[in-house]
């Protein structure tokens, strides 16, 4: 058994105005940290009490949150102890990203303080990406197809 990371390892928030349900959001939140390696196989993620006291949401939308990952298979509701990741979606060597998340850092950094607000920062990315991927003929492993819903 992993023992758990002390400390808050993940902080959720909340975006009221993005159109995306509360849920959706915490699952998102949770499937990028586990990619970025930020949580890992057995690190205990926030109660739904401290979620709510931090973001002001329902506690149910907490509860269908972790259900859904619980259903996914990538953390584990254990009664009277919490939620606990269960399954990383880190690929091998993503230690290694740390020069590429500092540039993109940088770069986020500098577009905010030209103005930019999030929805221009992550159009612009995945206009990059997606001019990348037509250019290059190519998709990467790993990608999930788009299908009309997540358009």
């Amino acid at each position: 058994m992993v023992e758990p990371r002390k400390g808050d390892v993940i902080d959720y928030r909340i975006d009221r105005g993005s159109g995306v349900p509360a849920y959706v959001q915490i699952v998102e939140q949770t499937e990028r940290a586990l990619r970025m390696g930020t949580l890992q196989v057995g690190d205990k993620l926030p109660t739904a009490k401290e979620v709510v006291a931090r973001t002001a949401i329902n506690p149910n939308t907490v509860l269908r949150a972790y259900r859904d990952m619980e259903q996914a298979g990538l953390v584990e509701l254990r009664r009277g102890l919490g939620t606990f990741v269960t399954r990383s979606l880190a690929r091998p060597g993503v230690e290694n990203d740390s020069p590429l998340r500092g540039e993109i850092t940088d770069w986020v950094a500098r577009a905010r303080t030209a103005g930019l607000e999030r929805a221009d920062v992550l159009a612009l990315v995945t206009a990059a990406l997606d001019a990348y991927d037509n250019e290059h003929d190519s998709k990467t492993p790993g990608d999930r197809e788009r299908t009309k819903e997540d358009a």
